[in-house]
Formats: structure tokens, sequence, C-alpha cells
């Protein structure tokens, strides 16, 4: 088991639901120091090279906003995973995160929302789909309320995904 702090911001529970279920857990927060181009393909080869020989079984994001790195993909194929606060493919791309997600479907007058869980690949949330689950919407319901909803599901199913995903690889 590994934890490594994040410039002293809390990791929101990830490393403590790690931990209980014997998941190594760890987070890289030097890569992008030094922004160059240079420094940040060494730095992100430098990252492939340690996570290799770690052996990791599985990268679990959580909401993460960047394209991931082609070479990062390449190396790890259908073993990086993030979650998604929108039933894919609507209300997914770049920019499509957050309270943007749950403006827009309101604006739209869906009647339900919900997440996904997917694989990464080099597009943003074009992965392949692992887990979708659906809440109703209430047309009064505001996208602060909508996105409260959608959280306590990610809360519920994640960990559930995330061990399954795992167990498949092991």
């Amino acid at each position: 088991k590994e934890f490594i702090k994040q410039d002293g911001y809390p990791c929101v529970g990830a490393h403590t639901s790690a931990n209980s279920r014997n998941i190594c857990f760890g987070i890289f927060d030097d890569m992008f120091e030094d922004k160059t181009t240079e420094n940040l393909a060494w730095g992100l080869n430098r990252y492939i090279e340690t996570l290799k020989e770690r052996k990791i079984d599985l990268i679990v994001l959580a909401g993460f906003l960047w394209l991931v790195p082609a070479s990062l993909v390449k190396t790890f194929p259908e073993r990086i995973i993030n979650i998604h606060p929108a039933l894919l493919p609507k209300y997914g791309g770049k920019g499509m995160y957050g309270m943007n997600v749950h403006k827009a479907v309101k604006a739209a007058g869906e009647k339900e929302s919900g997440l996904t869980i997917h694989f990464v690949n080099e597009k943003y949330d074009e992965g392949g789909y692992i887990f979708k689950a659906a809440c109703k919407l209430e047309g009064d319901e505001t996208p602060e309320e909508i996105a409260q909803k959608v959280l306590k599901m990610e809360h519920e199913y994640f960990p559930k995904v995330v061990e399954k995903v795992l167990s498949r690889l092991t």
C-alpha cells in the first residue's frame, strides 16, 4: 500500500477507501511542474516507466479534466478508467464537466441524468462504457440539486465498479 500526498490537498477519502480494500494508492503531483514541451514529455515518459515498474493494474481517474496523453493510453489500454457526471454520449467532451454538465442537463429539460464510468481513450469521454446509472429528474430541480443527486450515485457506484474491473484484471 502506498500513499503519496498531493500538495496538502485532501484526497477526498480515496486513500481510505483504497486502503480498506487493500488497493495500492498513489498520487503523482509533480508531473507538470515545468510546463515546457520538452519537460512535459520527459515527465510523462518518467511516469509511464514508474507505473510500468510498479506493475500497475489499473489507473483510476475521478473526474479527470485533461485529455490523457496518447502514449499513456497506449501503454495501458483499457486499464485507465474515469467517471463522468452524465449519461454519455450526451453532455460529454471538452468543457463538459461539473456544473457545466448539470446546467446543460437542466437547460435541455432532461427527464433523467446520471453517471457513466468509462475506459479512457485518446478523446474526451469517448472510451468504452463500463457502467451507467440513471436517476429521474423532477422539473423543478436546480443544477445544484441535480449535481448532488449524481454525486451521491458516484459515491455509491464508483468504488464497486473499480473493484469489479480490478477483479477481472487479476
